[in-house]
C-alpha cells in the first residue's frame, strides 16, 4: 500500500482560512512539518489545493494516523488490554 509524504515549505500567514483550514486537516501545523497520509482522491484534492505551499510525493509506507484523537483510542486500548491480561 503506497501514501503519500507531504510536508510544508511555506507559512500559512497571508493565505485565505480556507487554505488554511486544508492544511491543518492535512496535519501541517508548522512549517517544515512532515505527514504520512493515504493515498485516496481525498487526500489528493487536498494536496492539489495547498500545493504551493508544500512539497509532496509517493512513498512506500503505511499510513499510521496521528493528533490527538487517535493517541487516546491507542491509550485506550492499550489500558483495556492490560486490564484483562
Amino acid at each position: 500500500m503506497s501514501a503519500i509524504k507531504v510536508k510544508l515549505v511555506k507559512g500559512m500567514s497571508g493565505h485565505p482560512e480556507d487554505q488554511r483550514e486544508t492544511l491543518r486537516s492535512l496535519g501541517l501545523t508548522r512549517v517544515g512539518r512532515e505527514r504520512i497520509l493515504p493515498d485516496n482522491p481525498s487526500t489528493l484534492g487536498s494536496v492539489k489545493k495547498v500545493e504551493f505551499l508544500i512539497e509532496w510525493s509517493r512513498v512506500e509506507q503505511e499510513f499510521k494516523p496521528f493528533g490527538r484523537r487517535s493517541k487516546a483510542l491507542e491509550r485506550r486500548a492499550k489500558a483495556t488490554k492490560a486490564a484483562k491480561a
